[in-house]
């Protein structure tokens, strides 16, 4: 194989594999940076390896390695033992290279309470998800120097409070949901839109799926993990439909239903309507509004005033400025909606500072300034969305409704 060919095999197992490395070598360190730097020096040894022949199984063959070098980082500093920063319950042998919860301890250290909660995330994007800072920046709509802060702060809080690498125990669990949901939805999401040319990232969404289901494993009687892997599963149903032949982005109002995965469409459905059924969280919530779009015949058929009530529910329990951005925009729908008192709502929350990166609320902007006629407007904020957008094809999307509108 050709370097090249070598360096988009390790590139997409980079992609596949990183959080079970990682997790796996943290689980041996107990040291959150040193299993960082040998998962990543795992990965430069197999652009060196691989071309004299690709493994089999190549997530064992990177743990390996990586385990095999923190080692022997370990063996050279014979006073770590005493500095170790994460405790572990049990003991570790070398040989034991892989756990099916170790991503979800990794979730559950990188989510501790001791750490703020915009670091956990950031920590949690880092990690489990291998995102650069720059892409952490990016979806948690801040600087990039502030999420480089906000890992460093989280990882020496990790040391410094010998915060412990494992599932918690039963009576800590529900004190700890809200957080592990927030950041497992957080990673779908950065797998859903992902940064770059490509509209979606299959290794983050499947990645998030996996974790949604260990979450519902681990707490089968909690609805809030239920409706987030309903809401994921509905989401990922349409996953088809989101891409013309020529790969162009296509809305939800436009897709081809007939594209939609039926039998992963129910499985959410009916995890959506249990969690409904034993609580109004509001990932219950979320994933009633993907209910009421799925069900509906078709776009125009939607039932708009239902959508507004589960938004304004939602922002009752979860006063977001983004819920209030996608009630706005759903507000917009219903029919005979005053466009201008919606624009006015859009306006308002521009002054939201979590929303000044945001693209989709120029989007939105947009959407309804063209539908009142007043173009000149509308166009510059497609221009104001295109600058904050990161994916190629939405970016391309965008830039077609912008056209439309000088035509």
């Amino acid at each position: 194989m050709s370097a090249r060919e070598i360096a988009r095999v390790v590139d997409e197992a980079h992609r596949r594999h990183w959080p079970t490395v990682l997790a796996s070598t943290v689980r041996l360190t107990r040291d959150l940076d040193l299993a960082e730097d040998c998962t990543q020096d795992a990965f430069v040894q197999a652009l060196r390896t691989w071309p004299d022949g690709v493994p089999v199984n190549q997530a064992g063959w990177l743990t390996t390695v990586a385990r095999r070098l923190a080692l022997d980082r370990l063996r050279r500093e014979t006073t770590l033992r005493r500095k170790l920063p994460l405790l572990i319950e049990d003991p570790v042998s070398p040989d034991d290279v892989e756990q099916p919860t170790d991503p979800l301890r990794l979730v559950f250290t990188c989510c501790h309470p001791a750490l703020a909660r915009d670091s956990q995330v950031a920590l949690t994007l880092r990690l489990i998800c291998g995102l650069t800072t720059r892409e952490v920046a990016a979806g948690m709509l801040i600087s990039e120097a502030t999420a480089a802060a906000r890992i460093t702060r989280a990882k020496k809080k990790i040391a410094a409070a010998s915060i412990p690498y494992r599932i918690p125990p039963d009576e800590e669990l529900p004190s700890r949901l809200d957080v592990v949901l927030t950041v497992v939805q957080l990673v779908y999401t950065a797998g859903h839109v992902a940064a770059g040319p490509d509209l979606t990232r299959a290794d983050l969404t499947g990645r998030a799926l996996e974790l949604a289901g260990l979450l519902v494993r681990l707490m089968p009687d909690e609805p809030e993990p239920q409706a987030l892997l309903g809401l994921l599963q509905m989401t990922q149903a349409r996953g088809d439909a989101r891409l013309s032949e020529d790969g162009e982005l296509v809305l939800l109002a436009d897709q081809d239903r007939s594209r939609w995965d039926v039998r992963l469409l129910a499985e959410g459905l009916s995890r959506a309507t249990a969690a409904l059924e034993r609580g109004h969280g509001r990932f219950a919530l979320q994933a009633a509004v993907a209910g009421l779009h799925v069900t509906a015949q078709s776009w125009e058929q939607t039932d708009w005033h239902q959508v507004v009530r589960m938004y304004d529910a939602m922002l009752v329990s979860w006063p977001s400025p983004i819920v209030a951005l996608n009630r706005a925009a759903a507000h917009s729908l219903v029919p005979g909606a005053d466009l201008t008192a919606v624009l006015a709502e859009l306006d308002a929350l521009s002054n939201e500072p979590t929303l000044r990166s945001y693209g989709y609320l120029p989007a939105a902007r947009a959407d309804v300034l063209a539908r009142l006629g007043r173009k000149e407007a509308a166009v510059a904020a497609y221009d104001e969305a295109i600058a904050l957008t990161v994916n190629g094809a939405e970016q391309r999307f965008l830039r077609r409704r912008r056209a439309a509108l000088a035509e």
